[in-house]
């Protein structure tokens, strides 16, 4: 999938420019600390969706009553 369909209005969007970015002139150590700075905002990401997830189940379940 291109780029530019993920993020079409969003051309200067940090995730855009990071996934454009040359991997080329990295070191190991440098790719390693990549991996360990982008997994630690995929646990940051998830933990947000579990928490909109559990406000959504929340307000249901109030208003439902």
């Amino acid at each position: 999938m291109d780029l530019d369909e993920l993020f079409p209005n969003k051309p200067g969007d940090p995730l855009t420019q990071l996934l454009k970015q040359d991997l080329d002139p990295l070191s190991v150590e440098e790719l390693h600390a990549r991996i360990a700075a982008l997994e630690g905002e995929i646990a940051r990401t998830k933990g947000k969706i579990v928490a909109a997830v559990n406000h959504r189940a929340s307000a249901e379940s109030l208003f439902k009553k």
